[in-house]
């Protein structure tokens, strides 16, 4: 009772004042409830009322409250959780803002029995591939009264992820564009005993549910492919997105010069450890001159599958990764790193399957350390001044911000130590930049256009590899290097610096300055005019205790 209480008093307390709260009540057995909701309805002629005869469960609820609503949006809260006070006087600035929004997510906090607040989470801005693996938009959710009719509203069956399912409906009506983020705090999730919100699993009808509405999305996209836990946290999803039945041919390009025991390494774990039976490797030589590297090359020239090209000159690791696509027989590229050890059969697979989806243009892996640190789980634009590794040097079977690095997910751009492209796509993109970023920032600058084009760039959880990072080439540096280094840097800055500060996938609440999605202070987020009334109208659906 205080508790919905409260929730009400949230609404009532936003600076915006053209709101509408719908509340049913699903057949409540506490005698007290109905008087409360009468009392405050008759005192504000905001708040309307129905009140059901059967108990429907939150579907069917939702629903009901839905059926009330006038606004032209339709904001979703919980009964016993709050709003800030500005929360809608942002939506509306937002909406203001971009007209051809229909969906408005914002990011969110946790607080208690105190009122407490903690575990702030500052969400990525759309982000389809996360999306299948959490659903993170639900609180503050906003969504456009006009989809949510033609949807038909909540589905009952859905077990309490009736507006995941909800979610799931709508963008597949919608452009990506038409979905927005707010990246600030605009709801509070009351984390009691036995809530979603103290444990992802306290209620596990809610992940079944969830399942199932992931399920029937991919088909009715006309994806091929199954739903299960994630790994690392089985109250997450997974999707595993089907191969062919004549998977295509992958081209492996491994650059190298010398360091034979790291080349035969990575070349043994592919042909004797991965899990996929069509693979072509191509092996692109820089020089190499200790003979039993030589003689190694020669062994493998000799091989079925196999090509060994040679390349002399500075390294050039983009001229050498072009070469190698030249080459190639494959359909799809896999450009490898010689300091790659594989670690796990089933890496390549993973990879191929999501990189043969529509609208995807690249694919990278989770990569660690020999000592199980991490070393690679996506890029992210700006940290560090240019572009970083995010999540820093966790321990393996760290799950990451809000289990992110456990998630299949969009990313700004993956390491080219392990990248998978389509062989059509890496030749429509131009390939690696061999002019500006012959050493440095190539696989950057790659990814940055590819998402210039519309494409996708994705981080698999599920393919693991080890990176003995540099030791093939050492951590060369002399002035010469240097000078290169520097001068890449200053070309990646000229030709990308307006993103360096904006990465979609990367919160401004955030910091730049640390690895591990660690605050940011201040954030990069402009100060707005809040308006305090306006000609859009808000709904809030409200539901109240069984």
């Amino acid at each position: 009772m205080v508790h919905l209480a409260e929730a009400i008093a949230s609404v009532q307390a936003q600076i915006y004042s053209n709101w509408q709260l719908c509340i049913a009540d699903d057949a409540s057995t506490d005698a007290r409830v109905r008087p409360l909701l009468e009392k405050i309805a008759t005192s504000d002629s905001r708040i309307v009322l129905t009140f059901r005869e059967k108990n429907g469960h939150i579907a069917a609820a939702s629903k009901s409250a839905l059926t009330l609503a006038s606004g032209d949006w339709c904001a979703l809260l919980d009964q016993d959780d709050l709003l800030p006070p500005t929360a809608l006087a942002f939506v509306v600035c937002e909406i203001k803002n971009y007209p051809e929004a229909r969906l408005i997510y914002s990011d969110e906090d946790k607080i208690n029995e105190e009122g407490l607040r903690s575990d702030p989470y500052f969400k990525p801005d759309w982000n389809p591939e996360l999306f299948l693996g959490q659903n993170y938009i639900n609180h503050l959710g906003v969504y456009h009264a006009g989809i949510l009719r033609d949807l038909g509203g909540f589905r009952e069956g859905f077990a309490g992820s009736q507006d995941y399912d909800l979610a799931l409906r709508l963008i597949e009506k919608l452009r990506p564009e038409q979905v927005r983020h707010i990246p600030r705090i605009l709801y509070h999730w009351r984390a009691i005993r036995g809530s979603l919100a103290n444990a992802i699993d306290a209620k596990p009808d809610a992940t079944n549910g969830a399942r199932r509405a992931l399920t029937e999305h991919l088909q009715r996209s006309g994806i091929k492919g199954q739903v299960a836990a994630c790994r690392e946290n089985p109250a997450r999803h997974r999707v595993t997105y089907e191969l062919p039945e004549s998977p295509p041919l992958v081209s492996i390009i491994i650059p190298t010069r010398d360091r034979v025991n790291l080349l035969r390494r990575c070349v043994e774990g592919i042909r004797e450890q991965t899990e996929y039976d069509r693979i072509e490797l191509v092996v692109v030589d820089n020089d190499s001159t200790i003979g039993s590297t030589r003689d190694y090359l020669a062994e493998l020239s000799r091989e079925k599958d196999t090509q060994v090209l040679h390349e002399s000159g500075a390294f050039n690791y983009s001229r050498l990764n072009n070469l190698g696509a030249q080459a190639a027989r494959g359909d799809v590229l896999a450009f490898l790193n010689n300091d790659i050890e594989v670690d796990e059969p089933g890496w390549l697979r993973e990879m191929v399957s999501p990189v043969l989806q529509p609208r995807v243009g690249a694919v990278g892996a989770r990569l660690w350390y020999p000592n199980q640190t991490l070393q690679h789980g996506g890029v992210v634009l700006g940290l560090g001044g240019m572009a970083a590794h995010a999540f820093g040097a966790v321990p393996r079977g760290s799950r990451g911000y809000f289990d992110r690095l456990s998630l299949q997910q969009d990313c700004s751009a993956v390491t080219g130590a392990c990248m998978i492209v389509r062989k059509d796509v890496f030749q429509e993109t131009g390939g690696f930049d061999e002019e500006h970023f012959a050493v440095s920032y190539n696989d950057i600058d790659f990814c940055l256009r590819l998402r210039e084009r519309g494409l996708r760039v994705i981080l698999t959880p599920y393919a693991n590899l080890i990176h003995h990072e540099s030791v093939s080439r050492g951590r060369v540096r002399t002035p010469e290097a240097d000078e290169q280094f520097f001068r890449e840097a200053a070309a990646f800055r000229k030709k990308w610096g307006a993103q360096l500060l904006s990465d979609p996938f990367y919160n401004p609440n955030l910091s730049l300055k640390a690895p591990g999605f660690a605050l940011a202070f201040p954030p990069r987020i402009a100060p707005m005019i809040l308006p305090f009334a306006s000609d859009v109208r808000l709904r809030s659906a409200e539901l109240a205790p069984a």
